[in-house]
C-alpha cells in the first residue's frame, strides 16, 4: 500500500533518519513510538505527503487514500453547522447526487426521443450505479453515530463550527476523517482532546476499522488495545516489533539482553586473541598463527550495542507533615455566562488520598481544580485548607505560561524556592536539560521540553498536596513511567485530571467524577470505576428493556418489580462499595503479589535451566554468581507467596463477614 524507501535526513550533526525503509500493508495497525524529538511527527508528515522528500522515497498504490490528523492544527472558521461540516466528508457522493437531481430535472423538460435525452439518460444511469454501490443513503446515521460517539450532543448538530473550542474542533476533524474512511489513517496523538468516554468509543471504532493505521500516542493503554505492530524510532533507525506496546517493552528488553550477551562474548574473544597476538608477535615460530589471528580480527563483524535514550529520573521532595483533613469544599458553586458548571459541591480529601478527577470535556474538571488550587474563586461556598497544607498546582496550560524570554536556568531561579546553582542544575539534569541546554530560552523549546520544565519548576517547591491538570501531555511514555513511579512513592495528597488510564492505574486510590453539575467520589482505581459505570449502563439497558416488554397493561406491576430490583441493586452496590473500602488495600496487595510470584517463578525456572548447564561448573565465578541469584530468588519468592496468602485470607474473611451481614 505505502512504502518509504531509503529515507535519509540529517540536520547538522544529527541524523533524524538513517536509511529508513518501511512498508504499510492492508490491515496493518501500527503504533509509532520513541522519545520526544525522535522524529515521529516528521515521519508521519512525510508519509502523508505534507513534508516533501526526494522522488521515489515514498511510493503509494493506485486508488490509495490517506487521512492525516496532526497533533495540533489551525481552527476551522466555517460558518456551517456541525452536522453540515461533518457532511462534507461525503462531498464527492453528494456532488454526484446533486448532479443526478439536476439531470433528472433537465430530462423532465426534454423530448424523450432526442439524441441529447439519450446521452443524459446514459450519464444518469452511470451516476445512479455509483450511488447505489455507495453508502449515500446511510450517511445521516453514520454522521450522528460518529459525532455522538466523540462526545458531541444532539443539540450541538445545528451549532456553527466556529462556536466550538479548539479541542472540540479537533474532534470534528477526527470525525470527518473517520467518515471519509481512507485506506490509511495517520493519527498524531488522536487522544489528546478526548475524555474517557469518547476515548473508549474511539478505541472500539478503530478496532473494527477496515483500513490500515499508523498511530502516535503517549497513551499506553490505547496503543495496547488498538495496535498489533510497533515501530520504535530511535537515533534515526526504526526497529519493528510484531506486537502491541506491552509486547514491545518485553521484547525490546529481551533483544537488548541477547545483544549484550553476544557483545560481551565477542569482546572476551577479541581480548583473548589480542593477548595471544601481543604475547607471540615477536616470535618467528608463531608468526603464521599470529598473522592468522590478526586476519580473523580484521574480518570479524563487530557487534555494536544499541544506544540508550536518556530518561528523566526524579522523586518528589518529602511532603511536609499536615493534618488528616487536607482539602474541604463546602457548597461550592460556579457558573460562566449564566451557565451552571456545578453547584453545592461538598468535598473532603484526606492526607495520602490520590484522586483521579474524571468527566466528559466541559464538565468542569479544570474549573474545579483551579478553585481547589485557589486560582479562581467560586461564586458561592468556600474551600478550606487543612492544618499545615502546602499546595502545588500544575495547570493544563502551565507550559504555555512560562515566560518565553527567560532561559531554562532563569525560569528555575524564579520558582519561588531558594536553591543553589548546583542543585538547580542537578534537578534540570534529571529532566534532560544538561550542559548548554540550561541556557536555552523558553521560546525555542519544544512542547515536550516546556512541559518537562514546568514540571521541574513545580517539584522544586516541597508540597504535601499536588493538584495537576493533564501532567502527561507532551511527555513520552518512558517519562510518564518515571513520573508515575514518583507519584506512587509520594507520601502527600494528589488530585490529578488525566485521560491516560495506564498512568493513573499506577497510583490512584480514589476517583472523583464530575458530571451534570455534581461530583461523586468512588473508592478504588480508574479501572474499577469504569467497571462500575459499565455495570450501571448494562443495568439501565436491562431495566429499559424489561419496562418496555412489560407493556402498558402491566405498568403498575412492572413499576413495583422495577423498584424491587432497584432496591436489590442498591443493596448490592452498597455491599460492593463496602467490600471495596475494606478489601481495597488487600486486593492491591494480592494483585502485586500475584505479579511478583509470576515474575520470580519464571526467574527461578530460568536460573535452574542455567544451573543445569555443565559448562557453568567450569566457571567458578559464574557458578557462585548464579547460585547467589538462585538463593535470593527463592527467598523473595517465599516472601511474595506469604504476602499472597495473607492478602487472600484477609479478603476471604471480609467476603465471609459481608455475606453473613
Amino acid at each position: 500500500m505505502l512504502s518509504v524507501n531509503h529515507l535519509d535526513i540529517r540536520y547538522g550533526e544529527k541524523h533524524l533518519f538513517k536509511d529508513v525503509s518501511i512498508q504499510v500493508h492492508g490491515g496493518n495497525r501500527i503504533g509509532l513510538v520513541g522519545v520526544n524529538g525522535a522524529g515521529k511527527s516528521t515521519l508521519l508528515k512525510i508519509m502523508a505527503g505534507i513534508s516533501e522528500t526526494d522522488d521515489g522515497v515514498v511510493t503509494r498504490a493506485k486508488h490509495f487514500t490517506i487521512g492525516y490528523l496532526p497533533q495540533e492544527s489551525s481552527e476551522l472558521f466555517s460558518e456551517r453547522s456541525l452536522y453540515k461540516e461533518a457532511e462534507t466528508a461525503f462531498a464527492p457522493l453528494l456532488a454526484l447526487q446533486a448532479e443526478a437531481a439536476q439531470l433528472h430535472e433537465q430530462m423532465r423538460k426534454m423530448d424523450a426521443h432526442s439524441g441529447e435525452f439519450q446521452t443524459i439518460l446514459l450519464r444518469q444511469g452511470e451516476i445512479q450505479h455509483q450511488l447505489d454501490a455507495s453508502d449515500i443513503y446511510t450517511i445521516g446515521g453514520k454522521i450522528e453515530k460518529i459525532l455522538l460517539g466523540l462526545g458531541f450532543r444532539r443539540e450541538d448538530m445545528e451549532k456553527p463550527v466556529n462556536a466550538f473550542s479548539g479541542g472540540w474542533q479537533m474532534r470534528l476533524k477526527l470525525a470527518k476523517m473517520l467518515l471519509e474512511a481512507p485506506s490509511l489513517l495517520l493519527l498524531d496523538e488522536p487522544t489528546n482532546h478526548l475524555d474517557l468516554d469518547s476515548l473508549t468509543w474511539v478505541e472500539q471504532f478503530l478496532k473494527n476499522y477496515n483500513g490500515s493505521m499508523v498511530i502516535i500516542s503517549h497513551d499506553r493503554t490505547f496503543l495496547d488495545k488498538v495496535t498489533e505492530t510497533t515501530w520504535e524510532l530511535s537515533f534515526g533507525r526504526i526497529d519493528i516489533y510484531k506486537g502491541n506496546y506491552s509486547y514491545f517493552i518485553k521484547e525490546r528488553a529481551e533483544r537488548r539482553a541477547i545483544e549484550k550477551g553476544a557483545y560481551d562474548n565477542q569482546q572476551a574473544k577479541i581480548k583473548q586473541t589480542m593477548r595471544f597476538v601481543d604475547k607471540f608477535r615477536a616470535k618467528a615460530t608463531k608468526a603464521r598463527q599470529v598473522q592468522s589471528r590478526v586476519k580473523q580480527l580484521d574480518k570479524l563483524e563487530r557487534i555494536e550495542l544499541s544506544e540508550e535514550e536518556s530518561q528523566i529520573r526524579f522523586t518528589f521532595p518529602p511532603a511536609p507533615p499536615s493534618g488528616r483533613d487536607v482539602l474541604t469544599g463546602d457548597s461550592v458553586s460556579k457558573s460562566y455566562n449564566g451557565t451552571k458548571v456545578f453547584s453545592d459541591v461538598d468535598l473532603l480529601l484526606h492526607r495520602g488520598d490520590k484522586v483521579a478527577m474524571v468527566g466528559v470535556n466541559g464538565a468542569g474538571k479544570s474549573t474545579l481544580l483551579k478553585i481547589l488550587a485557589g486560582q479562581i474563586a467560586p461564586d458561592s461556598g468556600e474551600v478550606r485548607l487543612g492544618s499545615n497544607v502546602r499546595l502545588s498546582y500544575f495547570g493544563q496550560h502551565q507550559a504555555q505560561e512560562l515566560s518565553p524570554q527567560l532561559t531554562v536556568l532563569d525560569t528555575m531561579a524564579l520558582s519561588g524556592e531558594e536553591m543553589t546553582v548546583t542543585r538547580t542544575r542537578s534537578l534540570l539534569g534529571a529532566f534532560l536539560f544538561r550542559g548548554e541546554d540550561v541556557d536555552k530560552k523558553v521560546s525555542v523549546l519544544s512542547g515536550g521540553e516546556k512541559s518537562r520544565l514546568a514540571l521541574a519548576k513545580m517539584i522544586a517547591r516541597p508540597a504535601n498536596c499536588m493538584l495537576l491538570d493533564e501532567p502527561t501531555n507532551h511527555l513520552d511514555m518512558s517519562s510518564q513511567d518515571v513520573l508515575q513511579e514518583a507519584m506512587a512513592q509520594y507520601d502527600g495528597t494528589i488530585v490529578v485530571v488525566s485521560h491516560n488510564r495506564y498512568f493513573l492505574e499506577g497510583f490512584v486510590n480514589k476517583v472523583l467524577e464530575v458530571k451534570d453539575g455534581h461530583i461523586t467520589l468512588y473508592e478504588g482505581s480508574v479501572a474499577e470505576y469504569q467497571a462500575k459505570q459499565e455495570l450501571l449502563r448494562e443495568q439501565e439497558k436491562e431495566q429499559t428493556a424489561e419496562a418496555k416488554q412489560a407493556g402498558d397493561d402491566s405498568a403498575g406491576k412492572a413499576s413495583e418489580s422495577l423498584e424491587s430490583r432497584k432496591e436489590q441493586k442498591r443493596l448490592e452496590a452498597q455491599q460492593r462499595q463496602e467490600r471495596s473500602r475494606r478489601a481495597g488495600p488487600w486486593l492491591k496487595q494480592l494483585t502485586e503479589a500475584e505479579k511478583q510470584v509470576e515474575f520470580y517463578e519464571q526467574q527461578k525456572e530460568d536460573l535452574e535451566a542455567l544451573m543445569a548447564d555443565p559448562e557453568l561448573y567450569s566457571d567458578e565465578r559464574g557458578w557462585q554468581k548464579t547460585s547467589k541469584e538462585y538463593e535470593d530468588c527463592k527467598r523473595r519468592l517465599a516472601r511474595w507467596y506469604e504476602s499472597w496468602e495473607t492478602a487472600q485470607e484477609k479478603i476471604d474473611r471480609i467476603d465471609a463477614e459481608l455475606q453473613l451481614g
